[in-house]
């Protein structure tokens, strides 16, 4: 009886000590830098109980037994398994596990470990772009990434960004191919908040996507959940002002006065305004043209996982209005996301992403670089005098004179915006549903389709309006524009892939598969005159009642469509995982070239030696990992226009029929069935190191990108073809070969000085020369852009040994300071007038005794010689803070926004101007009186090298308290600063613009400013 009592308390003993329970806190930090580690994933072992550490690197986690196991894990870390016991504050050291940190690496069709990476491979991770909080997700790889540069054709709300990795290597299509989740995506429709990563493939590593790769390649990863975590809900709020980060410095109106009353003077012309003296300040139109604006972003998201099912739900909506034009420019744009992840049995795995985006858009007149940049607001605003009133005596906007000297395109830019009718909604569906079988350990088969569908619709209004007798935008009849499109297009990838270790010293990974690509698109467009009641309330083209005559109601419509078939297979080959190599073929048929050309070849090897595992350098204090690495690939480029290998019918031509004229069709450009890929040959060699426990990580590369077969168009051919005839046009063709050679180096360095202190620093820069090789097209070169009003010679050229897009006109020699210089200079009459004290003196450069269009030259280029990028960040207790600036050095722009009438405004660089000898050896006399001045020269060429601090951000963690009880793991409040100030000599509003297209992008014909913006924000975790 004593026994079985005994028995009997001993067993309740271990009961009650095996259900006792215990509160768990404390703090997970790496094990070399000692630096705290959020996020790590916190899970009772073999349940879905769990939570997660926060900002800090704290974590409770309450009511769990004593004797149980808590598992944190953390992508690049490895697991670590703690026994609960009644110990209530721990540290959780976990150490790095490069094995897990290689898995992020996206390389192609697969992840690779970072440490067998081979190619030259950037990651921006979603700290970085939860620091930057970029309105658009491309700015977060604004001077973040070595080799990437971004910028802006515009800073209007909605505008897209212009992004090139290692310069630009062709006169078309630029940009590089940009992959989310698998499907050919579009950057500027994410929610930035819903990016867990960008990685960027540099080299020849991108040789995986074959014909799309030249350009480089950006892919993203969306935020997913993991498995075994507790759902996890982040609510993210920001609301912030707008404003231009400049105005130019132009000629008030008593500046204005007197100056115009010296330009009559000095052309024997009576002078405007006898008492210049009172006209006093006058009009600021730009006052007047820019408005601060508001903008605000609110994004929700919910993440977990069970142990067989992930899933990531989110929500944004992001509202921008315009710095210029008010209520009439502005954009809207809202995302939902749902992503599924579900392991069906042991060997099927599914995932599914989806994105719906909906982008609404309103935006006014920007520069129109096909009119020479004329008709902008800004234009407008810049070039109106100053003293010109804002309404006239009846309180209408004022008229700007139609007289010879004000231009004939210059109107009052508040007229203007009044006038601007305009709407653009885009509605798109994304996704890719992807399948994995596992059939056996090592190889995997991969299904996944992904797509995009969308329905673009655009209308504008042309209102009857009369901005004055002469102006070129008067309207006389009413007219509504409109067009709807329809976009569709899938990618269907099927590949398998195979791991095996053999010997315990070579391990393989050979990968093939296959991708289809098809992109369809139809659209309905047509314009519509007499709008009932002259308003933008009745502008449809179904209300139009315009009868009689031409162009009552212009219709019409398209279709097209494209195709891509690919394969392509991958080797990776590793010995005792330090000697490495990588083998890369793709081959890809398109129905964008001839049948002699369908087809294009692209292979690259990869190589890469692991020294930090060698004996003489595994026990290195210093040195804790060096890898070096080499490159080499062909990749292509098939970004023309669709069947341009053939002649259409397009061309418009009229006939005689039963003695009657009647409009048909002719032959479109004419057709080059040899037409083919562009072929870019690249070649990398680099390094990676990481120093002092991992501290510093340092990363460097030489590279070498050289473009073959560039397609260029309008290449001159034998009259006979009929390339003259109306409608047509020469044809395109492979003639041209562009070189860019580069350096990049990276460099972080992370430091915990205290508990509660602790920083990060980075920099970065590239080196970049661009040179054209071969422009093989009758004449040696390949001529763009426009520069001035009514001028013919055009500015910018791709020609042989120049960087593609440099920049052609006169040099200028000084001022001509008396009659005996200009009577000892050749002559300047051939620029359209005799050369006058105070005129600008040009270099006869060929030395003919004649200044002509002989004498042009290489005055500029808008490739910049150096990129910079720089950060900082520190923690101190609760406070946090952020700072991110970045650099180019060596690109110049073309000032083209300044009308050269007499009787426009100015800008006041012209007070320094000639007024007699010696008074300025820079800057031209004013005359109303003809002169060779405003001819195309170094003169409107400016250095636009800048220094641009790009963010700065303070924010405060409220922990403890009030926040635990209500179940938030993060809770914190922020100010952010953008585009806070550039340091530039430029005198336009933003040297870091540029339009984009390769050999006109530097001309800068009045670039809408991007915003300074300040904001207030909030994050918060439950």
């Amino acid at each position: 009886m004593k026994t079985k009592f005994l028995l009997f308390i001993f067993l309740l003993m271990g009961i009650v000590g095996f259900s006792q329970k215990s509160s768990l806190s404390g703090k997970v930090i790496d094990a070399t830098t000692g630096m705290p580690v959020s996020g790590v994933n916190i899970v009772l072992k073999n349940t879905k109980q769990g939570t997660t550490s926060d900002f800090e690197g704290a974590f409770k986690f309450l009511n769990v037994s004593i004797g149980t196991k808590l598992v944190f894990s953390f992508v690049g870390y490895q697991n670590v398994e703690v026994t609960v016991t009644s110990e209530n504050d721990i540290t959780i050291k976990m150490q790095q596990d490069s094995r897990n940190l290689d898995e992020i690496v996206v390389v192609g069709y697969s992840s690779k470990k970072k440490k067998d990476v081979t190619g030259a491979v950037s990651v921006v991770g979603a700290k970085t772009i939860d620091d930057l909080r970029p309105i658009k997700a491309e700015q977060a790889l604004q001077g973040t990434v070595s080799g990437v540069v971004v910028s802006a054709p515009s800073g209007a709300p909605g505008s897209r960004f212009d992004i090139r990795i290692r310069g630009v290597g062709t006169n078309g299509q630029a940009g590089p191919l940009v992959l989310i989740d698998g499907y050919d995506g579009q950057l500027e429709l994410l929610n930035p908040g819903d990016i867990e990563s960008f990685t960027v493939l540099k080299d020849a590593q991108a040789a995986v996507y074959g014909a799309l790769g030249a350009n480089g390649v950006i892919i993203v990863t969306t935020k997913q959940g993991k498995k075994n975590m507790k759902t996890k809900i982040s609510f993210n709020s920001y609301t912030g002002m707008q404003e231009t980060t400049k105005k130019l410095k132009l000629l008030n109106a008593t500046e204005y006065g007197l100056l115009l009353n010296e330009s009559y003077a000095n052309a024997g012309r009576p002078i405007p305004y006898p008492n210049a003296s009172n006209l006093g300040v006058g009009t600021d139109w730009q006052n007047q043209v820019f408005t601060k604006a508001p903008m605000y972003s609110n994004d929700i998201s919910a993440t977990g996982g069970s142990e067989k099912i992930t899933y990531s739900i989110s929500a944004s909506n992001l509202k921008q209005d315009g710095i210029v034009g008010g209520s009439k420019s502005g954009f809207n744009r809202s995302t939902v996301r749902t992503s599924l992840g579900a392991d069906l049995s042991d060997k099927f795995k599914l995932q599914t992403n989806f994105i719906y985006t909906d982008f609404d858009r309103k935006s006014v007149k920007e520069s129109d670089k096909d009119a020479g940049g004329i008709g902008s607001v800004l234009f407008n605003a810049i070039n109106i005098p100053a003293t010109q009133n804002l309404n006239d005596a009846n309180g209408n906007y004022s008229l700007v004179p139609s007289t010879a000297g004000f231009g004939n395109e210059v109107i009052n830019p508040l007229a203007q915006i009044d006038n601007t009718y305009n709407s653009y909604n885009l509605k798109k569906l994304s996704g890719t549903i992807k399948l994995e079988y596992s059939a056996f350990k090592g190889f995997k088969f991969t299904n996944r389709i992904g797509f995009n569908t969308s329905r673009s619709k655009n209308k504008s209004f042309m209102k009857i309006i009369d901005y004055g007798p002469s102006k070129i935008f008067n309207t006389t009849r009413s007219s509504v524009a409109q067009n709807t499109e329809y976009i569709n297009d899938y990618t269907f990838d099927m590949f398998a892939e195979y791991e095996k270790t053999f010997a315990a010293s070579h391990k393989f990974k050979v990968m093939a598969g296959t991708t289809v690509f098809q992109r369809s698109g139809s659209g309905l467009y047509g314009t519509g005159y007499e709008v009932p009641y002259n308003s933008w309330d009745f502008a449809d083209i179904s209300l139009a009642v315009g009868t009689g005559g031409i162009g009552v109601r212009d219709t019409g419509s398209y279709e097209s469509i494209y195709r891509r078939l690919s394969y392509f297979t991958t080797l990776d080959y590793s010995f005792k995982g330090k000697y490495l190599l990588s083998g890369i073929f793709r081959r890809d048929s398109t129905t964008r070239f001839g049948p002699d050309n369908i087809t294009g070849y692209f292979p690259s090897v990869l190589v890469g030696w692991i020294a930090s595992d060698e004996s003489f350098l595994k026990e290195n204090k210093y040195i804790n990992f060096l890898k070096l690495r080499g490159s080499y690939g062909l990749l292509g480029n098939d970004q023309i226009g669709d069947f341009q290998y053939r002649s259409q019918l397009s061309g418009e031509a009229t006939y005689v029929f039963n003695n009657a004229l009647v409009n048909g069709v002719a032959n479109g450009i004419i057709a080059n069935n040899k037409v083919k890929w562009e072929a870019d040959t690249k070649m990398d060699f680099g390094f990676d190191m990481k120093l002092l426990n991992n501290k510093i990580d340092i990363t460097s590369d030489y590279f070498q990108n050289t473009r073959k077969d560039l397609l260029i168009s309008n290449v001159p051919v034998s009259g006979i073809s009929g390339y003259n005839a109306p409608g047509s046009g020469a044809p395109t063709v492979n003639v041209g070969s562009v070189r860019n050679t580069g350096f990049e180096f990276d460099i972080k360095y992370k430091e915990e000085l205290s508990d509660n202190f602790k920083f990060g620093i980075g920099f970065n820069f590239t080196t970049l020369k661009n040179r054209v090789l071969a422009v093989d097209n009758g004449t040696g070169i390949v001529e763009k852009g426009a520069f001035g009003v009514g001028q013919s010679l055009v500015p910018t050229r791709m020609v042989v040994g120049q960087p593609i897009g440099v920049f052609y006109g006169y040099q200028t020699d000084g001022i001509f300071q008396n009659q005996a210089e200009v009577n000892a200079h050749p002559s300047q009459v051939a620029l359209g007038a005799a050369a006058s004290p105070g005129d600008i003196r040009y270099k006869d450069v060929n030395g003919d005794g004649v200044i002509n269009d002989k004498d042009r030259t290489y005055i500029g280029k808008p490739i910049a010689d150096y990129t910079l990028g720089f950060n900082l960040n520190f923690d101190y207790k609760n406070f946090d803070f952020i700072a991110y600036s970045y650099a180019s050095i060596g690109n110049s722009l073309i000032r083209n926004y300044e009308r050269t009438e007499a009787n426009l405004n100015k800008l006041n660089y012209v007070l320094g101007r000639w007024t007699g000898e010696g008074s300025s050896n820079s800057v031209p006399r004013v005359t109303t009186g003809a002169s060779a001045n405003s001819v195309f020269s170094d003169y409107f060429v400016e250095d636009a090298s800048f220094l641009r601090i790009q963010n700065l951000q303070l924010g405060y963690s409220i922990k403890g308290g009030f926040v635990d009880k209500v179940g938030i793991s993060k809770l914190r409040l922020y100010a952010s600063a953008n585009n806070i100030y550039t340091f530039s000599k430029y005198r336009g509003y933003d040297p870091a613009a540029n339009s984009g297209e390769p050999i006109t992008g530097g001309i800068d014909y009045g670039f809408y400013p991007t915003p300074r913006t300040y904001m207030l924000g909030l994050n918060v975790n439950f």
